[in-house]
Parts: structure tokens; C-alpha cells; sequence
């Protein structure tokens, strides 16, 4: 087949919509595909970078890293519709969706969308309002999803949210992939005392990590004010936050305020390549989000085998096997209880950690390329059947 991934977010960007976006590609191409990207520019003029269409954009001050482009007669448009796509895979709902729209309708191919983001849990970066923000958001991914042949979506959750939206096109679940050889690698003792060292973290302090997007929906508060109370009960501990956004100032302050700063270090965005290092560098893994649709950085800390501590959520049901691989929490006293528990008993700690790489390999690289293929068999058959049945109906008409 022939397949167009469409994005406005691409490197060197680094975020989910990115990650799973290369995952795709490079699977796809693993499986014999002609697969080609197009993609907003991070810098310079449209150009073609390889099986990558780059199309010249600016920055919008919304959220760090959006972009937009008004260059809708780009060149880059022609040449796809040259090579001749047989179906198109977009991955975001703004500037790259219209062009993905606009090649479909000229090709008349189909076009399926993976919904990546829960923006009714994001609308503080465009109102104030809101009630008002999530009535938008309800409006806008109508609009947006009923252009498409077939919805993606990676967990139950997030279809029982878009169906709660009275979306039109048909859904399917098919959990995002993670490339598991980006984190079979050893850390040894000696590289993880080096990695304490420079994060200035005391030796023998147990550590604490949380990994993602710096971002308010992040619910950072939460955890920081769980970390203020497991501190006062235990001296030693840390707790590492890997990621940057437009939250991270307020947080710095937070801690200040707190009398915490000491204890909690902001090790910034770290290179795809050496962030197992700082899951691994992880006793416990923790999160506060409610805000994921699937949370890739929990199936991360799994597959380094770290135990899972997050709050309650339904993107959890099929991943958190509680106390099997990890813990859910709904109150500060519940995350301080587990963390402690855990961290005081290390027999039942030893045994979760156990388990915790088995538990995910259902999220490979390879599973998602295999599902995502199926899918794009039966989307192009079923364009494929409403020509015949269109063509059927109309001999008809003309024989009566």
C-alpha cells in the first residue's frame, strides 16, 4: 500500500503524537509499504526531506510547539497527489488535517484519524470558561471526525468519550505501540550513582520519578503536595520530574514554597535515547494525570520495570493490574500509604517489579504495525465495496 501519515507536530519536536507517529512509520516500512509523512515544519521552507513532505508554518502562541501554515497551495500538496496515496492516516485535527482532507477528496481515498489528545481537558490554553471550553471542544471534534471513513482511538476511555460526543464514523481501539528496543538496555550501579550524582541527588535516597509534558493538565500540584507529605514521614527520598512545558516555573515556585525544592529535581527534556536511564534510575513511577488517553509513559516505566503508582483512571483498566504490576490512588493518604508500603517491604516490592515488563508486551511496536495494517485492509475494502454497491444501485435505476 501506498500510505500518507499527516501531522502538524514533528521532530524535532519530541511528544506522544511524534513518537507514535515514527513508531508507524518505521513498522509500516517494515512491512513492505511505501510510506511517506507530511508534516508542518519545525524551521526554514516547504521541502521534501526523504519519504518526509515538510510544509513551511509559524509558531502560535497557544501551547509550546504549535504551529500553523497559511501556504494551503504548497507544492508539497501536488507532488503527493502525483505519488498517489491509497489511504491517508492523519494524526492531528488542524493544519495538516485540512491538506490530508483536500489530497482524499482529490484522490477520493479514504482518510482515518487517530485522536490523540482529550482537549476538553485543555481548554485553559484557549479560554477561561470551562463549561464553555468543553461545549467547543465537543463541537469542533464533531465537525473535524465525521470527514473521516474510520476514528482511531488507543483505549476504551477515549471511545466512550468521543461516542458521549455523538461521534458519527465507526471507532476502533487499537492501543499505541512502543518500540521496545529503545529501552532494553542495563543501567549499572556504578552509571546510576554517576546519574545521582548529577542530579545532585543524595546517595542512598530512594527516587521518585515522573515523566511527560510539563503542563498543567499534568496535575503536577497534586503530586507535588503528596511528595511534601511522604518527605515529612521519610527523610530520604527524592523525587525526579524528566520533561519541560509551561508549567515547570510555576512548579520550581510550588516547591519553593512547599520547603521541598531540595528534595525535587527538574531534569528537563532528556534525548529519546538516554531516558531509560532515568526510568530506570526510578525506584517508584508515579502520576497524578487524569488527563491521558493511553499514557505511554506508564507502558515506559513498565517496560524498564519500574512499579506504577498513578491516579485512578479509566485509560488504566486494561494496563494497571493493581497490585500486580502497580497501584491506582484517589487520595493523598491512599499514594503516601502505597509509597510506603512498597518502599518498606521490599519482598512484595521485588515481586511487582517482577511482573512489570510481562505485563505490557501486549504494547509492542510490532502488534501496533500488524493492527494498524489490518485496519487500513478493511477501510480501503470497504471504499472499495461502496463503489460496487454505488455502481450496483445506479445500473439499476437505469435498467427499471
Amino acid at each position: 500500500m501506498k500510505i500518507l501519515l499527516t501531522t502538524d507536530a514533528f521532530a524535532p519536536i519530541v511528544n506522544g503524537v511524534v513518537t507514535s507517529v515514527m513508531t508507524l512509520y518505521t513498522q509500516l516500512k517494515l512491512r513492505g509499504h511505501d510510506v511517506r509523512i507530511l508534516a508542518l515544519a519545525h524551521e526554514g521552507c516547504s521541502r521534501q526531506e526523504g519519504d518526509v513532505y515538510m510544509i513551511r508554518s509559524f509558531s502560535v502562541n497557544i501551547y509550546p510547539d504549535a504551529r500553523a501554515t497559511v501556504n494551503y497551495k504548497s507544492r508539497m500538496v501536488s507532488e503527493i497527489i502525483k505519488w498517489g496515496p491509497d489511504i491517508i492516516h492523519s494524526q492531528t485535527e488542524f493544519c495538516s488535517f485540512l491538506f490530508a482532507r483536500k489530497i482524499a477528496k482529490k484522490l477520493d481515498i479514504p482518510i482515518i484519524h487517530t485522536y490523540h489528545t482529550l482537549y476538553q481537558d485543555y481548554t485553559s490554553y484557549f479560554t477561561k470558561h470551562e463549561n464553555l471550553g468543553k461545549k467547543a471542544v465537543i463541537i469542533f471534534s464533531r465537525r473535524i471526525l465525521k470527514t473521516v471513513d474510520t476514528v482511531v482511538v488507543p483505549t476504551n476511555k477515549t471511545k466512550g468519550i468521543l461516542e458521549a460526543y455523538h461521534i458519527e464514523p465507526p471507532i476502533e481501539v487499537i492501543p499505541n505501540g512502543i518500540d521496545f528496543t529503545r529501552f532494553k538496555k542495563t543501567l549499572t550501579q556504578e552509571e546510576k550513582n554517576a546519574l545521582q550524582g548529577t542530579l545532585n541527588i543524595p546517595r542512598g535516597h530512594k527516587v521518585i520519578v515522573t515523566v511527560g509534558r510539563v503542563g498543567k493538565e499534568k496535575n503536577l500540584d497534586e503530586v507535588m503536595l503528596n511528595m511534601k507529605a511522604l518527605i515529612e514521614q521519610r527523610k530520604n527520598i527524592s523525587l525526579v520530574i524528566v520533561g519541560n512545558g509551561p508549567y515547570r516555573l510555576e512548579l520550581e515556585k510550588m516547591a519553593e514554597q512547599l520547603g521541598i525544592r531540595d528534595s525535587v529535581v527538574f531534569a528537563g527534556m532528556i534525548d529519546q535515547m538516554e531516558i531509560y536511564k532515568y526510568y530506570k534510575l526510578g525506584d517508584i513511577f508515579v502520576s497524578g494525570s487524569t488527563s491521558e488517553t493511553q499514557g505511554l509513559t506508564y507502558i515506559e516505566a513498565l517496560i524498564n520495570e519500574v512499579p506504577i503508582v498513578c491516579r485512578k483512571d479509566d485509560c488504566l483498566k486494561a494496563l494497571l493490574k493493581e497490585g500486580y504490576n502497580g497501584y491506582t490512588y484517589e487520595t493523598s493518604e491512599e499514594f503516601i500509604h502505597i509509597i510506603n508500603d512498597l518502599l518498606d517491604h521490599p519482598d512484595k516490592y521485588n515481586e511487582i517489579k517482577a511482573h512489570t515488563a510481562e505485563s505490557v508486551q501486549a504494547y509492542s511496536s510490532e502488534i501496533f504495525g500488524k493492527r494498524i495494517e489490518a485496519l487500513y485492509e478493511k477501510v480501503i475494502a470497504n471504499k472499495e465495496q461502496g463503489y460496487v454497491e454505488q455502481h450496483d444501485d445506479n445500473h439499476t435505476a437505469i435498467v427499471s
